[in-house]
């Protein structure tokens, strides 16, 4: 007999995967239910904990309501940690409508099981980018500032997480939301920043950088986002919401230097692009909550965990 049952939708993506690896491992007395799409950026081969004995895996989309319908009955979450989204920003641009249905009508329906079985706590992992840009020397923002998104993506996350505000005020549903800064390390898709200009460097390709690269992102690495998640689902008090910075702002030019000089490239590696629509300029977010709170900081400084990155897109023969 299981402690929690804890359903974790998208856990055979990025920061999902990361998560499991560690909980699955950490909590022997928990059984994890990983259900995931496998969608384009999902693979099953990151999970390290496949045949542990507290861990089954569910191939079934959060959109289907009947099909989810059967997941909560044949399995009895008792918890939900709700990682599934489409994440890509520029996607999001050229397809809004599969943003709107998994990030907002898929949350919606999740939602509604948990309230209908009496799930003692559901997680929403969000992302800083539903506080929308700011600008150059802003105090970086705490969790009760406005959410201003800019685009699809963002727009369809700060909704799911109004959807989730709502079931606990309304319902009085355990809800609980962690929104992170921009995640790098391994197994991340090459479609996201680190891992697509590392790929192109190391085919010896230029690597496309929008507008002059001062935009500025907090990067955090996947490990410590987990371990914040892990906090939060713990320790964070119900309708809260909480933080996950890294404390590494950087411009992108920055960004892509130091990839370059690893690859032992020069300047002319760098191919300028026209920006992308609606690019925002800076994130940052105040993680002294979850520091006060969860007793949660990062611990990876972005100079060691940059390298564990590039070890793992460009092993060593």
């Amino acid at each position: 007999m299981y402690e929690k049952t804890i359903l974790v939708t998208g856990g055979a993506g990025f920061i999902g995967s990361h998560y499991l690896n560690r909980a699955v491992v950490r909590y022997p007395q928990y059984r994890f239910v990983n259900l995931d799409l496998l969608t384009y950026a999902a693979d099953l081969a990151h999970l390290t904990i496949a045949d542990a004995p507290n861990y089954v895996f569910v191939h079934a989309d959060i959109t289907d309501r009947d099909a989810m319908a059967r997941l909560f009955k044949e399995h009895a979450p008792t918890h939900v940690l709700h990682f599934a989204a489409e994440s890509h920003v520029d996607n999001s641009i050229e397809h809004p409508q599969a943003f709107i249905e998994t990030n907002i009508v898929g949350t919606q329906v999740l939602l509604d099981l948990a309230r209908t079985h009496q799930v003692q706590r559901f997680h929403q992992v969000s992302t800083d980018e539903v506080y929308g840009s700011l600008t150059a020397g802003a105090a970086p923002v705490t969790e009760d500032a406005p959410l201003l998104p800019n685009s699809p993506y963002s727009a369809s996350k700060a909704a799911g997480d109004l959807l989730v505000r709502a079931y606990h005020a309304t319902y009085g549903l355990d809800t609980i939301i962690t929104r992170a800064s921009n995640n790098y390390g391994p197994y991340q898709h090459t479609e996201k920043l680190i891992p697509r200009f590392i790929t192109a460097l190391r085919a010896g390709k230029k690597v496309p950088l929008y507008g002059e690269g001062t935009n500025v992102r907090d990067w955090i690495y996947v490990g410590d986002h987990a371990d914040g998640i892990d906090a939060a689902f713990h320790k964070g008090r119900a309708g809260e919401i909480y933080n996950l910075g890294g404390g590494h702002e950087l411009r992108n030019i920055d960004i892509t230097r130091m990839l370059i000089a690893l690859a032992g490239a020069g300047e002319d590696a760098i191919e300028y692009v026209a920006d992308r629509p609606g690019h925002d300029f800076r994130y940052a977010i105040d993680s002294r909550k979850a520091e006060r709170e969860l007793g949660w900081k990062p611990a990876v400084d972005f100079t060691s965990g940059m390298k564990e990155t590039w070890d793992y897109y460009v092993p060593t023969s």
